[in-house]
C-alpha cells in the first residue's frame, strides 16, 4: 500500500496510512495546511483568547467560554477518556500531533496581517473545540426569552414566538430504502444547515488505512468524521434534533470572607468555585473576568451582586428582590464525556448494526441519524444524552434554592422507522419530540416528503433538484391577509394581485419573491413596533454573546406564520399592519429580484475589503435554506455548509459539495472552487480510487 497525501481535481485531500493512528496524524498536518488560520482562530475561541488578536469585537465571547469553563471541561473529558478509552484518547493525541507539525510549517497570510504565531495544540485541544462550536448549539438562551415573554406578556406567551429561530442549527436530510431507488439500494441525502463561515464548517476528507475506508465531512479540528460519512458499505449522516438538554439555574450568591457561597434547594449555603482570569484584548485594556462555578455547573451570567445591569426577573421566585446570577448545567460539564469514544468505532462501521452501537456513546449535540447499509439495513435514531428533570426545566431558568429541579438520569433515545421506504429529517416534530421543546415548522419536511413521493424511483443525479427547491409554503398566512384586504390604492391593489399570482417560489431571479419579502419585512417591523411587545424590545442585562436570541425583530421575523394566525395577539390589528405594510412598499417601487438584496454574507475572523457577495435562492422555510432575518436584513448567514449524496450501490456515485473550497487559504486554487457550484446547486463527484488522484506527500 502507497501510503501518502492525495489531492483530486478539486483539492480535497484523500489520506493512506498504515495504521489508524498514523492516519489521525496525517489528518490533524494536512487540516492544519489547509486550514491553519481557521485552526488558530477556533483554538482561540475554545480558550476564550480570540480577543487577544480579533480585539473587542470578540470579548464576549471570550468571556462566555471563560466563565462556562469550555476549556476546563476539554480538560477533564480527555483525562476521563484516557483513563476510560486510551485507544481513542492516544488517536486524538496523534491528531494534535500532525496539528502541530503542520502549524509549525504554516504560510498562511493571515498570521502575518494579526502578527499572530500559532500555539500549541493540547490533546484536550479537539474536545474544547467541539465544545466551543455546539456550547450554543441546543439555543438554551431561548429559555431567558420565554421567561422575558412570560414575564411582560403572560403566561399564555411562552409558545407565542416559538420557531426554528435566530440562533438555532438546523438540517434537511433523508433516506430512501432500496425499493424507493433505481439501483435497489439505499440513498441518503441532505445538507447541514449553519451559518456560512469562510472558511467552512465543514472539510470534505478521504481517511484509509488497513482497518477503514471513509469519506465524509470532518470539522476541522476534530479528528475522524462525526456526522456524515460513507465507509463503502455504510453510510450515516444527522440533523439536529432540536432536543433540550442544557438548564439554566437562577443562583443566589453572597461573597464571604473566604470566597463565594450558593444557596443550594435544602437551604444550605455552600461553597462556590471562584477565581479570576485575565482576558487580553487587542489594542485596549485587559479585563478581569470572575470565574465561578456552583454545584449546578458555571455561573454565565451575573454574581453575588446579580446581573450588569437591571435584572431581566427582579424578585426571583422564593426570595423576593433578591439579585441573581445564571449558572449553565450541561451533559459533558455534568458527566466529563462528550462522546468521543464514539467516533474511531465510526470509522470502523461495516453495517447499520455498527453505526448503531457507536452511536449509543454519543453525547451532544443530540442529533437525528440516518443510516443505511449495502445488505438493505436501515436506521433512523436519535443519538445524544438528554438529562430527565423537571418540565420548568425545560421551558425557563429555574431557582437553584429550591427542590425538585436536579438531574434524575438520561432519558432513552427514541427510534422510528420509515413510511413508504422514506425518512425525512428537518427539525420538526419527530422521533425527537419527547425531549425537545421548540422544533422547526414541518415545511420543509412535508415539502420534501412531498416531493420524493412524486416518483416511484429516485437516482443519485435526482437529488439537486430536492436539495435546490425554493417552494416557501409558510408564506400562507400573510398571502391570506392580502387577500382579504380591500380598499387598497391602485398600486397597493396591483402588489397584491401580484403576490396572489406569484408561485411562491423564493428565487434569486424572481421580482415576486423580493415583494413578498419586502411586504414580509414591514409586517414584522410594524407588529414588532407595537406597544404590547414594546417591553421585550429593550435589550436585558445578558451578555452581548447571548443577545441574538433575546432581540425582538427576529423573534417576530421567524415566527410571522404563528403570529398572524394566532387567535389573539395583545391586541395588535393584523389586518391593518399588513394593509399598512402593502401600502409601504407599493409607495417604495419595484423591489428589484430576490437575489438582488438576498445575498450570501459568511463569517469571517479578519474581514475582507472587497467581497462580492453573490445573490441567492431559497429562504429560511424553504427546503433550500437560506435563511434571511425578515424585517432586519435579507442577507443571509445561514444556509447549507454542504451538501451530500450518499450512495449506497456505488459509493463512486455519492456527490458532495460546499460552499467556498478544499483550501482556507485566500489565493490557492481551491479556496473559493466549489463556490458556483454550489450556487447552481451541481455537486462533485465522489473519488475513492487513489489510481485517479495526484499524490501529494508521503504520510
Amino acid at each position: 500500500m502507497d501510503t501518502g497525501t492525495y489531492r483530486d481535481a478539486w483539492g480535497i485531500p484523500h489520506l493512506r496510512a498504515g495504521s489508524a493512528r498514523e492516519l489521525a496524524r496525517a489528518q490533524g498536518r494536512v487540516t492544519a495546511g489547509d486550514r491553519a488560520w481557521q485552526l488558530e482562530v477556533e483554538r482561540h475561541r475554545a480558550q476564550g483568547t480570540s480577543a487577544s488578536f480579533l480585539g473587542a469585537p470578540a470579548l464576549s465571547w471570550d468571556v462566555l467560554a471563560r466563565r462556562a469553563r469550555l476549556a476546563d471541561t476539554a480538560v477533564r473529558c480527555f483525562a476521563a477518556l484516557d483513563g476510560r478509552d486510551p485507544e481513542t484518547a492516544d488517536w486524538l493525541r496523534a491528531y494534535t500531533d500532525g496539528v502541530n507539525e503542520g502549524l509549525a510549517r504554516t504560510g498562511a497570510p493571515e498570521f502575518a496581517r494579526t502578527a499572530l504565531t500559532p500555539g500549541r495544540w493540547e490533546p484536550w485541544t479537539p474536545i474544547a473545540v467541539w465544545l466551543s462550536t455546539h456550547i450554543l448549539f441546543a439555543g438554551f438562551p431561548a429559555k431567558l426569552w420565554r421567561e422575558q415573554a412570560v414575564r411582560h406578556l403572560g403566561a399564555g406567551a411562552v409558545g407565542l414566538f416559538a420557531t426554528d429561530g435566530p440562533g438555532t442549527s438546523g438540517s434537511n436530510g433523508w433516506m430512501l430504502a432500496g425499493e424507493r431507488t433505481t439501483t435497489g439500494h439505499a440513498l441518503i441525502a441532505g445538507d447541514p444547515h449553519r451559518f456560512i463561515e469562510d472558511p467552512g464548517v465543514y472539510q470534505q476528507i478521504h481517511l484509509s488505512c488497513p482497518e477503514f475506508d471513509v469519506v465524509g465531512l470532518a470539522v476541522p479540528g476534530v479528528p475522524g468524521i462525526a456526522h456524515f460519512g460513507h465507509t463503502g458499505t455504510v453510510a450515516w449522516a444527522i440533523t439536529n434534533a432540536m432536543a433540550d438538554y442544557q438548564d439554566l439555574y437562577r443562583e443566589r450568591l453572597r461573597r464571604t470572607g473566604a470566597g463565594v457561597e450558593a444557596l443550594g434547594p435544602d437551604g444550605v449555603w455552600r461553597r462556590a468555585h471562584r477565581h479570576t482570569e485575565t482576558v487580553e484584548i487587542a489594542g485596549e485594556e485587559p479585563v478581569e473576568v470572575e470565574v465561578i462555578e456552583t454545584e449546578r455547573g458555571p455561573v454565565i451570567a451575573g454574581g453575588p451582586e446579580g446581573l450588569d445591569g437591571p435584572d431581566p426577573a427582579p424578585g426571583a421566585p422564593g426570595v423576593p428582590g433578591t439579585p441573581t446570577a445564571l449558572a449553565l448545567r450541561h451533559p459533558p460539564r455534568v458527566t466529563a464525556d462528550l462522546g468521543f469514544s464514539a467516533l474511531l468505532p465510526l470509522l470502523r462501521a461495516r453495517r447499520v448494526a455498527d453505526v448503531d452501537r457507536a452511536l449509543d456513546a454519543w453525547a451532544e449535540p443530540v442529533n437525528v441519524v440516518l443510516a443505511a447499509d449495502t445488505e438493505g439495513g436501515l436506521l433512523h435514531r436519535v443519538a445524544g444524552r438528554v438529562p430527565v428533570r423537571a418540565e420548568a426545566n425545560r421551558i425557563r431558568p429555574v431557582p437553584a434554592w429550591e427542590p425538585g429541579h436536579e438531574w434524575r438520569g438520561r432519558h432513552e433515545t427514541p427510534r422510528a422507522g420509515l413510511t413508504d421506504g422514506i425518512a425525512v429529517m428537518a427539525n420538526q416534530r419527530g422521533p425527537a419530540a419527547p425531549l425537545g421543546v421548540e422544533f422547526a415548522p414541518p415545511h420543509r419536511a412535508d415539502r420534501i416528503t412531498a416531493l420524493l413521493r412524486e416518483k416511484d424511483r429516485w437516482s443519485p443525479s435526482d437529488m439537486p433538484a430536492l436539495h435546490m427547491d425554493t417552494h416557501l409554503a409558510s408564506a400562507g398566512p400573510l398571502l391570506d391577509h392580502l387577500a382579504a384586504l380591500e380598499g387598497l390604492s391602485p398600486a397597493a391593489a396591483e402588489l397584491r394581485d401580484r403576490l396572489l399570482s406569484w408561485d411562491r417560489r423564493m428565487d434569486a431571479s424572481s421580482t415576486g419573491a423580493a415583494a413578498y419579502a419586502a411586504v414580509r419585512g414591514a409586517v414584522v417591523r410594524r407588529i414588532a413596533a407595537h406597544p404590547a411587545f414594546a417591553a421585550l424590545a429593550e435589550p436585558p442585562a445578558y451578555p452581548e454573546v447571548l443577545l441574538p436570541w433575546l432581540a425582538l425583530l427576529p423573534r417576530v421575523g421567524f415566527a410571522l406564520e404563528h403570529l398572524l394566525t394566532a387567535e389573539n395577539l395583545y391586541g395588535v390589528d393584523r389586518p391593518a399592519a399588513v394593509r399598512a405594510a402593502v401600502e409601504e412598499v407599493a409607495a417604495a417601487g419595484p423591489a428589484g429580484t430576490w437575489g438582488d438584496s438576498h445575498r450570501l454574507a459568511p463569517w469571517r475572523a479578519l474581514p475582507e475589503t472587497s467581497y462580492d457577495e453573490p445573490g441567492l435562492s431559497g429562504d429560511h422555510d424553504c427546503v433550500l435554506c437560506t435563511s434571511p432575518v425578515p424585517g432586519l436584513t435579507d442577507r443571509s448567514a445561514r444556509g447549507p455548509a454542504a451538501r451530500y449524496v450518499w450512495d449506497l450501490a456505488r459509493r463512486e456515485d455519492s456527490r458532495w459539495v460546499v460552499p467556498f473550497g478544499a483550501s482556507g487559504v485566500p489565493g490557492t486554487p481551491h479556496h473559493r472552487d466549489q463556490l458556483p457550484l454550489w450556487l447552481a446547486g451541481d455537486l462533485v463527484p465522489v473519488v475513492t480510487d487513489f489510481d485517479r488522484l495526484v499524490k501529494e506527500t508521503d504520510v
